[in-house]
Order: C-alpha cells, then structure tokens, then sequence
C-alpha cells in the first residue's frame, strides 16, 4: 500500500483495474429509450397547441419548446429529473430538459445564498455558456447566409 502512495503510476493503473466497466449497450438503450420519449412527449405537446388550441404548426415549436423547458425544471426542482438522469444518462442531456435542469440546478444549489447574490448570480454558471455559443453560432450563421 506504501509503495502505491510513492508511485503515482502505479496507483493509476491499480485505479484502472479496480475501476468497474460500464455496461455501454445498456447505458445507450436507456438513453435512445429516454431522450425518444422526451421527445415523444415534445411531440404530443406540440400536436396538442396545433389541434386544440389553434396555433400553426410553423409556430407550434416555440410555446412546445417552454413548456418542455418548464417541466425539466420542474421536475428538477421536485428532484424527480436527477433520478431519471441517472438511469438514462445522455438521454436526457441531450434535450432542452437538459437546459433547463443545468439552470435550475445552479439556482437550488446558491439558495441559501439568498435570490440575488445566490439565485439570481448563480443560476447561468453552466447555461451562461451554452446560451453564449447559441448566441454566437446564431450571429456567424445568419451574417454567412447574408453574405452568399
């Protein structure tokens, strides 16, 4: 045990050994099974704002796409989402309920910093990023279809 504290190399590859090997055909059925539901969810929001409450398709996406948002932070807040991560892994990153629990999750995390200083700064540590390059890759995409 002494010589692995002196040997960082050793400890590494003892690390390695030791480490258990993820089931990788399970891990990508559990997240193709829960990102296509969330997704299918998505679907059957959208459908609902076009038949039963008018919208147009074109412009269905938009209230779908909040209210998408606003159950993944819902069910963060609730601590129903982390239990589902866990299980189906990318799955539910990949979606826009990955957005909105990096959001909430940052803000429940500061709370008892207060809703300034703790919420209110907090909230956008990991989405402040994200919402950046969807800002940037937005501006270089629109400013190469304006110039061809």
């Amino acid at each position: 045990m002494k010589d692995l504290l002196k040997d960082p190399k050793a400890f590494q590859e003892l690390a390695k050994q030791k480490k258990p090997k993820p089931n990788l055909a399970k891990n990508l059925t559990n997240a193709f099974l829960v990102g296509g539901g969330i997704c299918t969810l998505g679907q059957f929001i959208q459908n609902v704002y076009i038949n039963y409450f008018g919208f147009e398709p074109e412009r269905a996406g938009d209230p779908t796409t909040a209210t998408v948002i606003f159950i993944g932070g819902l069910l963060t807040a609730l601590g129903v989402f982390d239990r589902i991560a866990r299980h189906a892994g990318a799955g539910t990153a990949v979606p826009v309920t990955g957005f909105a629990n990096s959001i909430v999750s940052a803000a429940l995390e500061f709370k008892r910093e207060g809703f300034v200083l703790g919420v209110g700064s907090k909230m956008f540590i990991l989405a402040g990023s994200v919402i950046v390059f969807g800002v940037v890759t937005a501006f270089v995409v629109g400013l190469i279809s304006t110039l061809i």
